[in-house]
């Protein structure tokens, strides 16, 4: 007997985003959704907001790629992004080496000038700011603007999702406002924190050209057959 069901838009959300969550699991990129649900603004200390804020600087108007295969150098050059103050400190060195592996001096500089204002406040004081202020309270930090405050409040545990023009695409195809609000009904859905929605996503359309179709074919509205 075949068993004949309307799928609602409930449930085509939490289909379309495990199929797309197998599929990047299945492409080998388990540890970084596993990294992404590591993050949280209660573990937060000054390496990982050193190390994420930079990320975000680099990756600014840029491929990931490119930044990705850059990265331990540069991770190198500052020092492993053990202490603000030693970056400061080496700040000379340090732009030198990382400008040896990426050269853009704006950005590279402004790294050190996170560093700068980390080593003053202290990271216990950017987490209070966090939790009054939210996302906007970064966008004092030296290149991060209102797109890339949301990339970076993600990667170090806020529940918001990145502005990134995949996840924009496949919101506007859905008719969300936008991508916070996509991945917000979709964690809604499956109980998945925001920022690994908005990973896996990103993920899945970074793998695949046709990413759009394939990840809208899952909301096709019709009859799904279940053999009894």
């Amino acid at each position: 007997m075949k068993l004949h069901i309307y799928e609602s838009p409930v449930h085509l959300y939490a289909k379309a985003y495990y199929i797309a969550k197998r599929a990047v699991l299945d492409e080998g990129y388990a540890d970084e959704v596993d990294w992404q649900y590591s993050t949280s603004l209660d573990t937060l200390d000054e390496p990982t907001f050193l190390r994420e804020a930079a990320w975000v600087i680099l990756c600014s108007g840029m491929r990931e790629k490119v930044v990705s295969d850059k990265f331990q150098a540069i991770s190198k050059a500052f020092l492993h992004w053990t202490s603000a103050r030693d970056i400061v400190e080496n700040a000379a060195s340090c732009e030198r080496e990382a400008l040896l592996h990426f050269n853009n001096v704006r950005k590279i500089g402004a790294i050190t000038q996170v560093a700068d204002m980390v080593c003053h406040l202290g990271v216990a004081e950017i987490v209070r700011n966090l939790r009054s202020c939210g996302v906007p309270y970064l966008e004092r930090f030296p290149f991060i603007g209102t797109v890339t405050a949301f990339h970076l409040a993600k990667n170090i545990g806020l529940p918001c999702a990145k502005p990134d023009r995949h996840l924009a695409s496949i919101a506007n195809r859905l008719g969300f406002t936008d991508a916070h609000a996509l991945c917000s009904e979709i964690a809604g859905v499956t109980d998945e924190p925001i920022p690994v929605v908005d990973i896996v996503l990103w993920r899945f359309a970074t793998l695949h050209r046709t990413y759009l179709d394939r990840f809208l074919a899952a909301f096709t509205r019709g009859e799904v057959e279940w053999e009894a």
